[in-house]
């Protein structure tokens, strides 16, 4: 009771001093802007202030007089809060400048995501290097469920020990603090082996300490699809659970999206905090292991089957491939084959495509988009109100949903389709992104949050990154401000790297 006391006497007398200043003089003014404010409040028109990183004011009545250092003359475009990513991929640490999230709006990543985060035990240490090292956008930072498993040394496909199982909640629970949850990443190894008992002990560590799970659900082959929730949805008991990139599979129309939602809704009438969250695009992205059998998803496995049970093999492969819409419809990302569909590959190859991936490439030798999802399901899923908007995008990976699906929002759901409101829109990508995570000072323009600051014109942001070249950068947003401080002006990078390493304690 003491420390949250404290921590509100610190932050009404940062106020005091924030507005103490506006007598004089403060870091920005920016005038004339037509405020989208994260809520999904209606836009209003305001002139608003910045000062020591954080809203110092927003004047409705654009009459204040203040001294700035520094002033930018909106012309009635759009001020919003910056985007917040709710799935996204990187090196922390040699990746940092993150431009191609920075380009399409994004203030705040989530890294550690489908159950893989860095694999120390003291992940205060880790923190505090990338601090050091310096970060463009704010970072929310997950751990990892099958990092905790290899750091325990549980074999794939071996049964988990109780010692293993306490190891791991330990390491869990130690490592929280720092963390804004943990994420499972259940359709890959080594995660896939986990029992739903591992997985909902888990869940009480994560539950006790208020926190999150995000998960890459088990399977998420819209006949598996329903099952692979209802897990989660059991973790949902002990605490908050939430659904990273939702999409069925092979799953069709708009009435089995209504489907999916229900299930989720009803969930939530029992009590359970669930959200989700979808990418704008109707194809995925990851390892080619995703059309190899649970017995043969690494090097290993396959070495010691692939004399044993090479036609059972093959034939799954090839059943599942075929299942996906077939070998054109996966496109590789990974070199030597990058650009390239599995079909043209095994053209090339002279033999069947089945056995260009048990022989040539492996389990864990390439990353493909896979084209497998109905745009018109996809599409209600993204309408909800309770399902945000993530890119689940990374600087490399060669899916366009890393360098467009924030400026892809804009443009053709609020611009060209007219699909959501603006105002509905910046929500899903801001103010709602921040209450699932639980950002109390972040994702909406109010005075006393942190200055992570957007000023576009939502006709002139494109994005435009394709499939065959997918890292080319989203255009439109003029000013973007991370911390009170400009990272990208009229398409020119800053090297400030005000970007922050965000702590749980403090930023919820």
């Amino acid at each position: 009771m003491k420390f949250s006391v404290a921590r509100l006497l610190v932050a009404v007398l940062g106020l005091a001093v924030s507005f103490a200043a506006l007598a004089e003089s403060v870091d920005l003014a920016i005038k004339n802007a037509r405020v989208v404010d994260g809520t999904g409040s209606p836009a209003f028109n305001a002139d608003v202030y910045v000062d020591a990183g954080r809203i110092a004011r927003i004047d409705t009545t654009q009459t204040a007089k203040v001294s700035a250092r520094r002033t930018i003359d909106a012309g009635g475009r759009v001020l919003s809060p910056g985007f917040i990513d709710l799935h996204s991929h990187g090196s922390a640490k040699s990746q940092g400048a993150f431009e191609n999230f920075i380009s399409m709006g994004v203030t705040t990543i989530s890294l550690g995501q489908d159950g893989f985060s860095p694999a120390v035990r003291d992940l205060a240490t880790w923190v505090g290097e990338v601090r050091s090292g310096g970060i463009n956008p704010n970072l929310a930072l997950f751990l990892g469920h099958g990092t905790l498993r290899g750091m325990v040394g549980i074999e794939a496909g071996a049964q988990i020990t109780p010692q293993q199982q306490a190891e791991m909640q330990s390491i869990l629970k130690s490592n929280l603090p720092y963390a804004f949850g943990m994420t499972t990443g259940l359709e890959y190894s080594p995660a896939l082996y986990a029992a739903e008992d591992e997985l909902l002990a888990l869940a009480q560590v994560v539950g006790n300490e208020g926190k999150l799970i995000m998960s890459h659900l088990r399977n998420e082959d819209d006949q598996a699809l329903e099952g692979s929730l209802r897990e989660l949805i059991r973790q949902g008991q002990f605490a908050r659970v939430h659904v990273s990139h939702l999409k069925a599979v092979y799953g069709k129309g708009e009435a089995r999206a209504e489907q999916i939602l229900a299930l989720l809704d009803a969930a939530r009438q029992q009590g359970v905090d669930i959200t989700a969250d979808v990418y704008p695009y109707n194809a995925s992205y990851t390892g080619i292991a995703i059309v190899f059998p649970d017995w043969a998803k690494t090097r290993v496995q396959l070495a010691s089957v692939i004399s044993s049970r090479r036609v059972e093999l093959e034939e799954f492969i090839r059943n599942k491939v075929n299942a996906r819409n077939g070998p054109q419809a996966t496109l590789f990302g990974t070199d030597p084959y990058t650009g390239k569909t599995l079909q043209q590959v095994a053209a090339e190859a002279g033999k069947p495509f089945e056995q260009v991936l048990i022989d040539d490439i492996g389990p864990e030798g390439a990353s493909a988009a896979y084209f497998v999802m109905d745009e018109a399901l996809q599409t209600r899923l993204i309408a909800d109100p309770m399902v945000a908007v993530s890119s689940d995008g990374s600087p490399t990976g060669f899916h366009p949903r890393g360098h467009g699906t924030f400026a892809k929002v804009i443009e053709e759901f609020v611009v060209n389709k007219q699909m959501l409101s603006l105002e509905q829109a910046i929500h899903k990508v801001s103010g709602f992104p921040a209450s699932v995570l639980g950002l109390k000072t972040r994702g909406v323009v109010a005075e006393g949050n942190a200055a992570d600051l957007l000023i576009f014109d939502p006709k002139l942001v494109r994005a435009t990154a394709t499939y065959s070249a997918p890292h080319t950068l989203a255009t439109g947003f003029d000013y973007v401000f991370i911390n009170g401080k400009s990272v990208l002006e009229q398409g020119k990078f800053s090297s400030a790297a005000p970007g922050k390493v965000l702590d749980p304690r403090i930023e919820r």
